[in-house]
């Protein structure tokens, strides 16, 4: 059996039905730097691994808003909580114990996708 192909994440991709208001989001809210945008496309830098958002007018709604994730790793899961919370996201679970001495807090964007934020308690 031949090797399997070396394969790497380069994008995750989301779709979204209002670009403008998904934008403000990501990159007012969450701090994520632009990289490229079109009306179709935008792409922010998420650390080695680009979050692209899609648009599209059509897309339904999320059956189980629990079936995909995206997760930020952070230093400080509370001080990163403050910081988003200040801006304006709206936590559906606030931080607490996921592994050991990981916590994680989990939010959702405009278009419903479960987001979170995971790392170590440093205070």
């Amino acid at each position: 059996m031949p090797d399997a192909p070396k394969l790497r994440i380069g994008n995750l991709m989301l779709g979204v039905r209002d670009m403008d208001r998904s934008v403000v989001f990501y990159r007012d809210a969450l701090g994520l730097p632009v990289q490229f945008a079109s009306e179709e496309f935008t792409f922010f830098d998420g650390g080695g691994v680009a979050l692209v958002l899609h648009r599209m007018k059509d897309l339904p709604e999320a059956p189980e808003p629990r079936r995909t994730e995206v997760v930020f790793h952070v230093a400080d899961v509370d001080e990163a909580h403050r910081e988003l919370v200040r801006r304006g996201v709206a936590f559906r679970i606030e931080p607490r114990v996921v592994t050991g001495q990981s916590f994680a807090a989990d939010f959702p964007d405009p278009d419903g996708h479960v987001l979170s934020i995971f790392g170590p308690r440093r205070a």
